[in-house]
């Protein structure tokens, strides 16, 4: 939706955390971008949106998202990914490249940018392959990858085992000022289990993910980074060991970073289970839910700011694959539309942690790592705007997801906070059918 220029958002709790701003004001915005701040009482000229009541922060940033495009699009796709985004709170997105093929060359960064334009719903970045086809085996043209837009490199979905392919990676990457944001999994030592290994794959009589897989190749990995002083963030770190390396890292003062999913905050493996004691495919990802130890391990972590940044690991799967028994079923869970209340519900503990500190997390901490547009609400920024209600009480309803995908261990959740409004560029890219009449119909406009 097309708004004119200037409007005003006015009103509204406004949080920057790039600026330390948090206090009631409002926002102008013309021709895309942000053109003043303003926290004093005086009523504003001109069409404005009232946001009295509700959060206005810079628009949700997620680095790690699934958009299945090219070659899985049967579960999700660009543009219906981009409008989940959009729903939840987010104006950009990093996909990431293990699709069909993988996205390791020019043309398929290209293309993934052109079709996210053409949809205009979200910006749209790619983390493109580290090795060819993700082979682990051969390095990508790190040089020719970062020049037509690559905003980082992994092999997501898989380790690169080889310490002398990874040695070369971290060199070509380093050569490129970019990011290794790895996958990390030995899999001879998470044995590719399906649960955590633990209490609970005991009981089910399945394979266990031994977290020394995990934790194994962050250390190994972080040996690597001091030697090369490449800049690395690990993704989604799930144990309270890979938690204290990396917190050992960032001691030593090495370029290291990492994030952590909603899922891994609000469960742990014995939510795997049914009331029947049968296990839940939606609750089967890669990495696992953990212990409860661990869970409490990542919470405290992202709040004491070990842990950089909430990301969703955005994975779509048809439900008749995620209906199969639950040893053949495909890891991942879709985030996009819960993941901002689902991150509220784990960590705001007023005043310690508090919604300024989770929009740092969502927004403004990823991109300051991965160097994206966005994340602040700084005059000359780019218009890109979430509009939070943070009272609003409301029903996770997988079919009622953007997605093309309902693969939630969420549904029938009942969560607090919820984005209500998305501009991308001024541009308005979701509005909540219960807030339309107070936000538009009844403005300036």
């Amino acid at each position: 939706m097309r708004l004119p220029s200037p409007f005003t958002i006015t009103g509204g709790r406004i949080i920057d955390p790039a600026t330390g701003t948090d206090a009631i004001g409002s926002i102008e915005i013309r021709d895309g971008a942000i053109t003043a701040v303003n926290l004093d009482a005086a009523p504003p000229s001109g069409p404005t949106i009232d946001a009295t009541g509700l959060i206005v922060a810079p628009g949700l940033i997620d680095p790690h998202v699934h958009l299945r495009e090219p070659g899985q699009t049967h579960k999700e796709d660009i543009e219906s990914g981009s409008r989940a985004a959009a729903a939840g709170g987010f104006t950009t997105v990093c996909c990431m490249p293990n699709t069909t093929p993988a996205l390791d060359n020019v043309a398929a960064i290209v293309n993934v940018e052109r079709r996210a334009q053409e949809v205009g719903l979200c910006r749209v970045r790619v983390v493109a392959a580290a090795t060819v086809a993700r082979q682990g085996q051969k390095p990508v043209d790190f040089a020719a990858l970062a020049s037509a837009g690559a905003v980082a490199f992994s092999d997501d979905g898989d380790g690169i085992e080889d310490d002398a392919v990874c040695s070369a990676v971290m060199a070509g990457i380093k050569n490129v000022d970019s990011v290794l944001f790895p996958h990390c999994e030995f899999k001879a030592l998470s044995h590719s289990g399906a649960v955590h290994l633990g209490p609970v794959s005991r009981q089910l009589g399945l394979v266990g993910y031994d977290p020394h897989g995990e934790e194994a190749m962050i250390e190994r990995d972080l040996a690597l980074v001091a030697k090369l002083g490449v800049r690395y963030h690990v993704a989604h770190v799930s144990t309270a060991k890979g938690i204290a390396l990396i917190a050992d890292a960032k001691r030593r003062k090495l370029p290291v970073t990492t994030e952590v999913c909603p899922h891994h905050l609000l469960l742990c493996d014995t939510d795997v289970l049914r009331a029947d004691g049968t296990p839940d495919p939606n609750f089967k990802m890669s990495p696992p839910l953990r212990s409860a130890t661990d869970r409490a391990a990542c919470i405290e972590a992202v709040r004491s700011r070990v842990i950089d940044c909430v990301v969703t690991d955005h994975a779509p799967h048809t439900a008749s694959e995620k209906n199969a028994p639950f040893e053949r079923a495909p890891m991942g869970i879709v985030g996009l539309e819960t993941s901002l209340a689902c991150a509220a519900r784990a960590l705001l503990d007023p005043p310690a942690f508090d919604w300024p500190d989770l929009i740092e997390r969502m927004s403004t901490a990823p991109a300051r790592i991965f160097r994206l547009p966005g994340g602040t609400l700084r005059v000359g920024a780019p218009a890109d705007v979430v509009l939070i209600d943070p009272d609003r009480a409301w029903d996770v309803d997988p079919q009622q997801f953007h997605s093309r995908s309902q693969n939630t261990p969420f549904g029938g959740w009942r969560l607090t906070g919820r984005a209500v409004c998305t501009l991308l560029a001024g541009r308005i890219t979701h509005l909540d059918a219960a807030q339309r009449d107070r936000l538009i119909a009844k403005s300036d406009f």
